[in-house]
């Protein structure tokens, strides 16, 4: 179907895999606009994005955002777990659109906060409602990991960019002692994305064979399958020690950046995980904080379900962006 000119926004959202766009009328996403796209298909996300415009019938957007799973600096984005990079005269030049944006794409996850369907979100530890404007936190946990404050101010919604995913893996007994020691093999630094991530979790399995004598490896896929069917006990501890691991970096984030307006976990994982962290004892790990055990209960944690959250979040700051003007 062929679109009008310079009415709708490119929106798309750049993975470790796949890479998926979409059409945006102001925030809302356009039906059946939605593509994906592998990225060991393409040399670039140019690439990808000029393909995606012909897919759809050449369209000529009037603006686009794309958040990436790397960091951002001086508009220019650089994937952290795929060789592409992208700055916004690429951007301009794949898309023609008059106004461009890069994100990080937990930025785009912060930006969406507020205009997601409330089925889509699961409460994982209820709280109560903070004030208007209250600092928020959105928690990404899939291929990678990691944590960005979302803060309304009167200027609009700031969502400071981060990489918290490599920071260093908190220690709490001598078990998560040896996983640090464990997971630094693969780079030297046992950071928080080597085991609250995708490969991560497959990784804790790889510990406890190694634990328990018996080493073998499982698929992240599989590790989630057996522990919806319980035919594998390591598969369900390995998500018992994921869980309150990922309680406990929680935790310590809302008391770096007290997100007052709660904390929303977001990615495959983070999806994967939820009708488990209440049984795994993620509130039990997120609360343990000695003496501040109690101000704990300031912040709700919820997941939220809906997969293409970082498109709307895309679409809303292109929004944003034109209101400015």
């Amino acid at each position: 179907m062929k679109h009008p000119d310079n009415k709708y926004s490119l929106v798309a959202d750049i993975g470790g895999t796949n890479t998926r766009v979409a059409l945006a009328d102001g925030r809302q996403i356009v039906a059946g606009t939605i593509r994906r796209y592998s990225n060991t298909d393409y040399p670039g996300l140019e690439t990808v994005l000029r393909r995606y415009i012909t897919d759809e019938d050449d369209v000529n957007p009037i603006a686009a955002c794309v958040a990436v799973a790397g960091p951002v600096r001086d508009g220019r984005a650089t994937m952290t777990n795929l060789d592409w990079t992208m700055d916004k005269d690429t951007l301009k030049r794949a898309t023609n659109a008059e106004t461009v944006a890069i994100l990080n794409d937990l930025q785009a996850q912060g930006h969406a906060l507020g205009h997601i369907d409330p089925s889509n979100i699961r409460t994982i530890i209820d709280g109560p409602d903070g004030a208007d404007n209250a600092a928020m936190m959105v928690v990404g946990v899939g291929t990678g990991f990691n944590a960005a404050p979302v803060f309304d101010t009167k200027n609009g919604r700031l969502v400071a960019p981060s990489e918290s995913g490599h920071a260093n893996l908190p220690i709490r007994d001598a078990r998560e002692l040896r996983l640090c020691e464990f997971v630094s093999n693969a780079h030297g630094f046992p950071a928080v994305e080597d085991v609250l991530s995708g490969r991560g979790l497959e990784r804790v399995y790889a510990f406890l064979g190694e634990e328990e004598g018996t080493p073998r490896e499982s698929a992240a896929q599989n590790i989630m399958a057996a522990c919806a069917d319980g035919s594998d006990s390591r598969a369900i501890e390995a998500a018992r020690v994921f869980t309150r691991i990922l309680g406990t970096v929680c935790g310590n984030l809302s008391l770096i950046q007290l997100p007052f307006g709660g904390v929303y976990l977001v990615g495959g994982v983070a999806r994967a995980f939820a009708p488990y962290l209440t049984q795994f004892g993620f509130a039990d790990a997120f609360r343990d904080k000695g003496r501040f055990a109690g101000f704990m209960g300031n912040f709700k944690v919820s997941v939220i379900e809906d997969d293409y959250a970082a498109l709307t979040g895309s679409a809303a700051h292109l929004v944003a962006l034109n209101q400015q003007k």
